[in-house]
């Protein structure tokens, strides 16, 4: 019953008195914030004050002249004026204080892998506290739709899969804490983990499971200037619903770029996958037959990203041939960009304990 009644109350969706948050679509801050409520499954309501006259009267009642953007407004009216990640994440009451200082069993990241190790942990009766930056599921949890994952046919989302892992962990005891694990040093037989607001927390064992970071194109002009202006890494949650009837590009040749297209599909006039190899090399059969299907989606293998062009925001693409012979259509206008084009470890915090 609890489990029936945990995935009615996620897709539940009354009329909307919850958060708010007021900002410039074209601003990263703003995309940030967006981004770790969308992650963490908590409702909200984006506002663009260029755009939007409930907007500007919510910003009017604001107890300041000029409240700097982006502004978190709560369902008590209380406002959060440009916070950090931090800032945001406490004042939503999520966990970034740890309770103890000593744990049988650390783990850092709370993708698939450290979710699933934090329950094996838990079971077996090691005190556990799981850490993680951003929001549990990891980059896996970004995902729009998993339909290759064992025990669910009908498929799931990459934050359906992470919610139901989250009850579980808690169900055993797991500790949840928002928080970025930033080095680790020995002291035997301990081991004792500094988070970024210098707390420590010490303990029997440390598993690391804390991923990737997704590999950026920052040598392409344009491409880091852009980034969070119509420019995303993954993001696909949190800014889908912003390209309603508008033309979006996704470069990656994955199963994530495939599975971002199908879900971008549901919002955008059309969708354009942007590989550099045929789609064979990295992508499920299961998906390049379901991208077919759909007549919004079509896809310009060996095609790869020249320049990114746009002011305040993302308005052109430039494209080339992987070996940077020119590529048909040369140049087309685009509102929206998003890379998913593998990743790098992210272990740098770890230093010279791991070789």
């Amino acid at each position: 019953l609890d489990d029936l009644l945990d995935d009615w109350q996620a897709g539940y969706q009354p009329p909307f008195e919850g958060i708010r948050v007021i900002g410039s679509r074209w601003s990263p801050h703003t995309h940030r914030m967006k981004d770790l409520l969308a992650r963490n499954q908590i409702p909200y309501q984006s506002l663009d004050p260029e755009s939007s006259d409930e907007a500007r009267r919510l910003l009017a009642l604001v107890d300041t002249v000029t409240p700097p953007l982006p502004l978190v407004l709560f369902p008590d009216g209380t406002p959060l004026a440009a916070p950090s990640i931090a800032q945001l994440a406490e004042r939503l009451g999520l966990h970034t204080r740890a309770e103890k200082p000593f744990y049988d069993l650390v783990i850092a990241g709370a993708g698939p892998a450290g979710l699933a190790a934090a329950v094996y942990g838990a079971s077996e009766g090691l005190g556990t506290v799981l850490i993680e930056r951003e929001a549990p599921g990891g980059q896996a949890g970004t995902s729009s739709r998993i339909e290759n994952y064992l025990g669910f046919p009908q498929g799931l989302s990459g934050a359906e899969l992470a919610r139901r892992a989250v009850t579980q962990a808690g169900r055993f005891g797991v500790e949840v804490l928002r928080q970025e694990v930033v080095g680790v040093r020995r002291a035997d037989p301990y081991r004792i983990v500094t988070l970024a607001d210098g707390a420590e927390i010490a303990c029997h064992a440390l598993i690391v499971a804390t991923g990737v970071s997704y590999r950026t194109l920052d040598e392409i002009p344009g491409m880091a200037r852009l980034n969070g202006c119509g420019v995303y890494y993954g993001a696909a949650l949190s800014e889908a619903a912003n390209y309603r009837g508008q033309d979006v590009y996704i470069v990656g040749g994955a199963n994530s770029a495939g599975q971002a297209a199908m879900y971008f599909a549901s919002y955008a006039r059309r969708v354009t996958l942007l590989a550099r190899s045929p789609l064979s090399k990295g992508m499920s059969r299961y998906l390049i037959d379901q991208l077919a299907a759909i007549p919004t989606i079509r896809v310009w293998e060996g095609a790869s990203v020249r320049e990114v062009h746009g002011g305040d925001n993302l308005t052109a693409i430039s494209l080339c041939r992987p070996d940077g012979e020119p590529y048909d259509p040369g140049r087309v206008e685009a509102s929206g960009l998003f890379l998913f084009i593998g990743a790098t470890p992210r272990t740098g915090w770890v230093g010279e304990l791991i070789e």
